[in-house]
């Protein structure tokens, strides 16, 4: 599809500088109508201002959803089911978001007839990739356009002289600038630039959002139980809650604790390597509750193929293949595994740790009177053991055997 030809584009819009001169600059290269999209995934800033600039800016079509509760349920909870962790640190917080923004700007497309849709994300990143493969998934034959692909406004300062080229309404914010590009929803913040780009240099305390350090964390521990109904938490201290309404509470309780910081140098698919720090104070503690409740309810040889597929499930929401068809499969497998994932679990957060303190459920198949240290009363016979390990040793004695 040629420029001439996109008559209607819908547009991932946040109301800042990026968004805004894409906007104007969507107009004056593709003479087209503009529909904004602005989603509130918890982001902890105010949408309501988008909708504001996009008038001034004469958009006629505007789109402002409150997608929380669907985020959660829909995309975060799923992938806490199978335990996610891409290259064993990293919690996914941005990669879960984009498939989400994708499908709602899909569905606008279709809603007002547009021909394209376009984002913000930079050739270097991995967002573009993840938007992208989800419009693609979605809507095969969606015109894609991806304004920092194309323009020469390579800079922060080229785009404020953009901006006041053509009358944008640029928000002048009082005090020093964030030297981070940071990413928020309510799963976690992402901290990128300035002082990280130096894989060597410490973070500095006052980057931080959401969590106080350990240091200044809260003498006195905190117990809190959570409850789990097929894999997912369905109240607090007993106290049930909607899926969103569960991530922030844990957001709030764990930040207070100093839990949920980390410092990633990681690999993205584009081929680089990035270093970035990310605050996910529920999220982590989330995944330990998540695998507390699943070692009591698992079977063991379910729990392992669980632990082998989860780095491939990972990497595919890191990539943004999360519509893709190998993640539908997989999901299905994990979804099934967590129909007996019942129960309550205890834990004790006290300075950036997490302890586990207990966990019971009417689905557990810890067996105490098989694993007891004391009189089992015959519920297992020790001299079993010993044909169990000669069977197992015979390929090794064997080998032995033959000198190898």
């Amino acid at each position: 599809m040629s420029q001439s030809s996109v008559k209607k584009v819908v547009l991932a819009y946040s109301g800042g500088l990026d968004t805004s001169v894409i906007l104007k600059w969507l107009v004056e290269n593709y003479d087209c109508e503009v529909v904004t999209f602005t989603a509130d995934i918890g982001q902890g800033e105010e949408v309501e201002p988008a909708r504001a600039k996009a008038q001034q800016m004469g958009v006629k079509e505007i789109y402002i959803d409150d997608l929380r509760e669907e985020f959660v349920r829909d995309f975060v909870f799923p992938m806490f089911r199978a335990n996610a962790l891409y290259e064993g640190e990293y919690l996914l917080g941005t990669s879960i978001a984009r498939p989400l923004i994708a499908k709602r700007q899909i569905e606008i497309a279709n809603a007002t007839g547009a021909d394209a849709v376009s984002h913000g994300a930079t050739g270097k990143g991995n967002d573009q990739v993840r938007f992208e493969l989800g419009y693609y998934a979605l809507k095969p034959n969606v015109h894609v356009i991806a304004p920092w692909r194309e323009w020469d406004l390579s800079s922060r300062e080229k785009l404020l002289s953009y901006a006041e080229k053509h009358g944008i309404p640029i928000e002048k914010k009082k005090g020093q600038r964030s030297p981070y590009s940071m990413d928020a929803n309510l799963l976690h913040i992402s901290y990128e630039g300035g002082v990280l780009e130096d894989p060597w240099a410490e973070s500095e305390e006052d980057m931080w959002r959401w969590s106080v350090s350990p240091e200044n964390a809260p003498d006195q521990a905190e117990y809190i139980e959570l409850s789990y109904e097929q894999g997912d938490i369905v109240a607090i201290n007993g106290e049930k809650m909607s899926p969103a309404t569960v991530l922030a509470t844990l957001n709030k309780i764990g930040g207070k604790h100093g839990i949920g910081r980390a410092d990633i140098v990681e690999n993205r698919y584009v081929g680089m390597k990035s270093r970035g720090c990310y605050e996910t104070p529920g999220g982590t503690i989330m995944l330990k509750a998540h695998r507390a409740i699943e070692s009591i309810t698992l079977d063991r040889e379910v729990a392992h193929l669980k632990d082998d597929l989860m780095p491939r499930y990972a990497s595919l929401i890191y990539n943004g293949y999360w519509w893709a068809p190998e993640r539908k499969m997989l999901q299905t497998m994990i979804d099934a595994s967590q129909a007996n994932v019942n129960g309550v679990v205890r834990l004790k957060l006290y300075k950036g740790n997490i302890v586990l303190a207990g966990r019971k459920s009417d689905n557990s198949l810890f067996d105490a009177t098989i694993a007891t240290f004391e009189e089992d009363a015959g519920a297992y016979n020790q001299a079993d053991a010993g044909g169990f390990i000669k069977l197992n040793a015979l390929r090794m004695r064997i080998a032995a055997k033959k000198g190898r």
